[in-house]
């Protein structure tokens, strides 16, 4: 017996049976292809196996795979326009397809129609089903170059994640393979769209392809009840600006963004002199699905990220970012959970939506925003541009740099998205009572955050360490002493090492980095120290005198 239950070694059916199949024997162009499709349904591993044909003919190929691998809990839809039934001989071509299909005894359909209006039909009918899709795809419909183009595009919106689909006529000889009229153009066309999203089997005249890419019907139908970002081509846009110092840590907000959000994501890495190996190291770690792309975009010198400083660079997005809607990431952060909820949500007319910052709740009378996770509505936003830009020169001083210049232009224009997507200061001052603090809704946001964001500096002063009011220190956890009271450190740590550079970590490039960062950071606080002194013996000093 053989190993897959769908293949059957001889036809199940008698020889009685056998002899009434009506098949014109001058036009078997198929049985030679019967020994590779034995091997190719040994690897079809659905229990329930579809199969769909374009271009059935009399259907022989058909009752190979009625007999071999759909019959038992299989189907198999066959698409031919039989002349539309206008010529005797399409007549005849549909009387023995049926047939042939009804001796063959297995679950099938046969549709009398043009391939175009066919595969339409049966995408509409995909949409409501849980388990659309095809299992194994023959493509046999046209010799015509555009029309196999067309029947694959089409078909392949059909083929389930790993589908076997054969392009029949590949290597045909009646017609130059460069000519419109060789179906070969028609399938490179084809493969050279969807690089990367299938590999290809070993086949002498066939192009037998097995699909690695997830199934995408790629519309919606007007009866369809669900709202879908997928059938109408909206993926999500995310913009990250990094430099050298900080390339690693966005490797992991980008690769959490990736692993818990499903569907179409365009990212953009605002950037000025990141090096070739950091970018190839975030390309590596971020890459894993064909529905993820990644775009590079160097900021200009006349950028704020280039005239004020990198953390400024956000607010470039505006500029440069070549999209209407995107949600900015700090390099700083830990995604937990799926952004389409964070992408959909509705702004009611504001220019951007953020989170209350839970370090500063309030500044000047008003509710204060954090930076780190924004949703910005870049095309609202660009609609006052010039007094954004303004704005920002005129704060390039200001304490909070960005953050600050921010808060001014938007004062009235943001709106106050869950504490959730941007969980600030978990286990240091978000418990840390304060009279405006007290009042924010923090509890959701330290049990189930959706977005961590690792505030605080990436090497901390040793006064902000050893200051017994401010325990546990704010700090990060790839910087040299750490995040030692942040719950989700671990888990950060857990994810870096799904990146490119997960052997950074124990390196002895690393550990001499701390080592230096920790005797710098000894100096500093001994030669602020002696400074004080030095300062207050001056006083004394001056008043003896």
């Amino acid at each position: 017996m053989s190993a897959n239950p769908h293949l059957r070694v001889a036809s199940s059916q008698s020889p009685t049976q056998k002899s009434k199949y009506e098949f014109t024997e001058t036009q078997d162009w198929f049985s030679g292809h019967e020994p590779t499709w034995k091997s190719l349904i040994l690897q079809v591993t659905a229990s329930k196996p579809r199969a769909l044909e374009i271009g059935s003919w009399e259907g022989r190929s058909a009752v190979f795979l009625i007999e071999n691998l759909t019959k038992d809990e299989g189907h198999i839809t066959c698409i031919d326009h039989f002349d539309l039934e206008r010529t005797p001989e399409g007549i005849e071509r549909l009387r023995k397809i049926r047939n042939n299909l009804a001796l063959a005894g297995g679950p099938h359909r046969i549709i009398d129609d043009f391939s175009l209006p066919a595969l339409n039909m049966l995408l509409h009918e995909a949409l409501p089903q849980k388990d659309p899709g095809f299992d194994w795809i023959y493509i046999d419909g046209s010799h015509e170059a555009d029309d196999t183009l067309l029947d694959g595009e089409l078909a392949w919106r059909l083929a389930k994640k790993n589908a076997i689909i054969i392009f029949d006529d590949y290597d045909w000889k009646a017609q130059p393979v460069e000519s419109r009229h060789h179906p070969r153009r028609g399938i490179d066309a084809f493969m050279a769209v969807h690089e990367g999203e299938y590999e290809v089997l070993p086949s002498d005249y066939q192009m037998i392809l097995r699909k690695t890419s997830d199934m995408r019907i790629g519309f919606l139908s007007k009866d369809t009840k669900e709202f879908s970002r997928e059938g109408f081509e909206y993926g999500i846009n995310l913009a990250v600006t990094t430099n050298n110092e900080y390339a690693m840590p966005a490797s992991v907000a980008l690769h959490t963004v990736i692993a818990n959000t499903p569907g179409r994501i365009s990212i953009y890495i605002l950037q000025y002199e990141l090096s070739e190996d950091n970018q190839r190291k975030l390309r590596a770690s971020v890459s894993s699905r064909d529905e993820v792309t990644l775009r590079f975009i160097r900021l200009p010198k006349s950028s704020l990220y280039c005239t004020l400083g990198p953390q400024w660079g956000k607010i470039d997005a505006v500029s440069w970012v070549p999209v209407e809607r995107v949600i900015y990431l700090d390099a700083d952060v830990l995604v937990r959970k799926d952004v389409s909820a964070l992408w959909d949500s509705d702004l009611q007319g504001a220019s951007l939506g953020a989170v209350q910052d839970v370090g500063i709740p309030m500044r000047d009378g008003s509710p204060y925003f954090n930076s780190g996770v924004l949703l910005m509505d870049l095309a609202k936003i660009r609609e006052d541009r010039e007094a954004l830009l303004r704005v920002c020169h005129s704060l390039k001083d200001s304490p909070v740099h960005e953050q600050d210049a921010l808060n001014k232009h938007f004062k009235s224009r943001w709106r106050a998205l869950d504490f959730r997507w941007n969980a600030q200061g978990l286990g240091t001052y978000a418990n840390m009572p304060s009279a405006e603090r007290d009042g924010l809704d923090l509890e959701r946001m330290k049990i189930e955050p959706y977005i961590v964001h690792f505030t605080g500096p990436l090497h901390p002063s040793m006064a902000d360490i050893i200051n017994p009011w401010v325990q546990p220190y704010t700090a990060k956890p790839w910087g040299y002493a750490g995040a030692p009271g942040h719950p989700f450190a671990g888990e950060w740590w857990m994810e870096f090492s799904e990146t490119e550079w997960v052997s950074w970590a124990g390196s002895e490039g690393r550990i001499d980095e701390r080592k230096a960062r920790r005797k710098q950071k000894i100096e500093e606080a001994i030669a602020k120290f002696n400074n004080a002194l030095d300062e207050q013996e001056l006083q004394e000093t001056c008043v003896v005198g």
